[in-house]
């Protein structure tokens, strides 16, 4: 383990990173310690508590823990203790990573690992269970996170983007994403917005292999029927329901911006949303185009 880095002193936080096996957890928490972070992969769940303890009266500002069904008993324990953990004085969030059964059972083929469910039975057996006994954990995570389609370094970038937060505490990290809805709805978005309904560049020959980063493709939105209407609603809804968020206390939330293919419509208005919700106060934006690279 790289020691944590020294820092000024803060509130304590705990990351906790959850979710199937072969999703990239042990991926997440290098990402973490990269970033400073001091982790433990499979810490048992009674020893939480104590962890907290020790976190508290350590010079340690940061710690991220991987929990899972190595543990015996650890879907009967976590829920009870993950609730009294947020009732300490400490920024405490839960990420859970999944991925689709192709992917993980390519993976699990791949390093030649049998699942930890069903060491002598097929992969899809051990899956199967694992996904229905982490249902209650997976209800109770701040981020949901499938790592179907990201290589390594993707999912180490996206890690990365929420939890650098320099040295202070920047309240609800807002993700504005955009994607495409022919490649799947992204299982990490809290709000979905269609914007299939607007005029499509792709089928203008001068605008295909552009994106909706470029100025002609703005420029043809903003001209088509609908679009600044719809940019005014959206950000006017959207400039009302946010701070409620940052009232609660969420600590994360996604909002996902789908057209067909995940290339203009919804890049363009993804773009100009997370550059509008950037001035509300307590809010950190950041801006990830899933499908941009598609062809």
């Amino acid at each position: 383990m790289k020691a944590p880095r020294a820092v000024s002193k803060r509130q304590a936080e705990i990351v906790l990173i959850s979710g199937l096996s072969g999703s990239g957890k042990s991926h997440a928490a290098n990402a973490l310690e990269d970033l400073g972070f001091f982790c433990v992969d499979n810490l048992p769940t009674k020893l939480l508590p104590d962890f907290v303890d020790f976190l508290k009266s350590s010079a340690i500002p940061r710690a991220g823990l991987v929990v899972d069904m190595r543990e015996p008993g650890f879907v009967a324990h976590f829920g009870r203790a993950f609730e009294k953990l947020k009732r300490q004085s400490l920024k405490i969030s839960l990420i859970f990573l999944e991925a689709s059964d192709p992917a993980l059972i390519r993976r699990f083929s791949e390093t030649r690992r049998a699942h930890p469910l069903a060491p002598h039975q097929p992969v899809r057996q051990g899956l199967r269970e694992e996904r229905q006994a982490l249902t209650s954990v997976r209800r109770l995570a701040d981020l949901i996170l499938d790592t179907s389609s990201l290589s390594v370094h993707q999912l180490r970038g996206y890690i990365q983007e929420h939890f650098d937060d320099g040295m202070g505490d920047h309240g609800l990290v807002l993700t504005v994403l955009s994607f495409g809805f022919k490649l799947g709805l992204p299982t990490e978005a809290d709000l979905v917005f269609d914007v299939r309904f607007l005029k499509n560049p792709h089928f203008d020959p001068r605008l295909r292999r552009l994106t909706g980063l470029d100025p002609k493709v703005v420029r043809f939105l903003k001209r088509a029927p609908g679009t600044v209407e719809f940019q005014s609603k959206l950000l006017a809804f959207l400039s009302f329901v946010v701070p409620k968020y940052v009232e609660e206390g969420k600590a994360y939330l996604t909002i996902a911006i789908g057209c067909t293919g995940g290339r203009h419509r919804s890049v363009m208005i993804a773009r100009q949303v997370a550059d509008e919700l950037a001035e509300i106060e307590g809010v950190t934006i950041r801006l990830r185009h899933r499908d941009i690279k598609q062809k």
